[in-house]
């Protein structure tokens, strides 16, 4: 008997994209779209739930133990509609008993007002787009709200009962002291959450800040930013699980687990992105494929199937993807994943690991995880496996 079944194939997620928006910000290179006129829910709802439908035999039997529905601004779309989404998608293809489903929101007042009919419908964790409790830099950044009504929607998120509860902050932004970016951490901190994501401004192609690029700090304040940024985080009683989370004690995101460990997804919406392993019994070989759906709205509701494309990441390729995921957390991953979740034996890297722990990149044991100096040159890491 083979050693993959679908009960030990990676556990498996679901990714729904939610594409639409009030505003495009001048920093964002996801696949998001300004309204214009009436987003069309019913027939989106319709259309997710047909995707999902089309792919349902991937499962081979697994549960979905985490969704993550993220855009765009999902908040846009009326709790009703999230709730239909999430109670079809259950019937195609069953949720384990304790999933967990977080929904990205935006904290405007029209979103806030949303919360508690989210909650309702099933979603358990919320991650609000904050960016930054300062006025002058959200108006920089293209935000619609104000650092209040940031504070606002979190304590709203947490008089609703929300145990767990993301902040999205950057930090290095244009004319971004180290005191202000400080500030918003502290202000986030003080708010209670139990899960921070905390990266820099980086200035994306096919953007506007890309078109015309604000000022940054220099590389010696945005180096002040992160050490005194990450102390205070600590000292707060978060942990770095990976290289821009940070959570309290088991308050990490499962859904990013997954994903950095190389675990299976759906990804239904338009532009969304999934990878699903497949066992072979008549070739005795694991196939993962990566799959990704029509990217405009407009193509994505019109097409008889909406899948974009997809490829099969070849034997070659699998230990550097493996490890650009594994070795962005800082516990990595158990060893016995790579054969589990990439079908090739850990005899296909073991050179290049004996080599990273050599060279101080890689803890000892038996967990493929970076040490603190490999966390530091990853990309130095990374080679080691191509």
């Amino acid at each position: 008997m083979s050693q993959f079944t679908p009960s030990n194939l990676p556990p498996l997620a679901l990714y729904i994209h939610i594409p639409w928006c009030v505003k495009k910000c001048p920093y964002c290179d996801f696949n998001s779209h300004a309204v214009r006129g009436e987003i069309p829910e019913a027939q989106y709802v319709k259309t997710l739930l047909a995707d999902l439908e089309r792919e349902q035999n991937a499962a081979q039997g697994r549960p979905i133990s985490s969704i993550f529905i993220g855009g765009g601004t999902p908040s846009l779309f009326t709790a009703q509609a999230i709730g239909a989404i999430l109670h079809g998608a259950d019937k195609i293809v069953p949720f384990a008993p304790d999933i967990e489903i977080t929904m990205e929101a935006n904290p405007g007042t029209f979103e806030k007002e949303r919360f508690a009919g989210f909650q309702a419908a099933g979603v358990n964790r919320l991650s609000i787009g904050v960016q930054s409790f300062n006025d002058q830099h959200l108006a920089q950044l293209g935000r619609i709200h104000s650092g209040t009504e940031a504070i606002a929607a979190i304590e709203s998120a947490r008089k609703l009962g929300f145990a767990h509860l993301n902040i999205d902050l950057m930090h290095g932004l244009a004319k971004q002291s180290p005191e202000q970016a400080l500030n918003d951490l502290s202000t986030a901190i003080a708010l209670g959450n139990d899960h921070l994501s905390w990266y820099q401004l980086t200035i994306e192609p096919n953007t506007e800040f890309h078109a015309r690029p604000p000022t940054l700090p220099d590389i010696d304040t945005l180096w002040d930013i992160q050490q005194e940024g990450q102390a205070l985080i600590s000292a707060a009683g978060f942990t770095q699980y990976e290289i821009s989370a940070y959570a309290k004690p088991n308050s990490q995101a499962r859904h990013n687990i997954n994903y950095w460990q190389f675990g299976d997804y759906f990804g239904i919406g338009a532009g969304a992105h999934g990878k699903l392993s497949f066992w072979d019994d008549s070739t005795q070989q694991l196939e993962i494929t990566r799959r990704w759906k029509k990217r405009s709205p407009k193509a994505y509701l019109g097409a008889v199937d909406p899948l974009g494309g997809s490829n099969i990441i070849e034997a070659d390729d699998l230990p550097f993807e493996f490890m650009m995921n594994a070795l962005r957390l800082s516990d990595g991953a158990p060893q016995s994943y790579y054969q589990q979740r990439t079908g090739l034996p850990l005899t296909s890297v073991e050179e290049a690991l004996a080599k990273a722990r050599r060279n101080g990149l890689i803890c000892e044991g038996d967990r493929i995880a970076p040490t603190e100096r490999g966390a530091l040159f990853l990309n130095d890491l990374l080679e080691y496996f191509i």
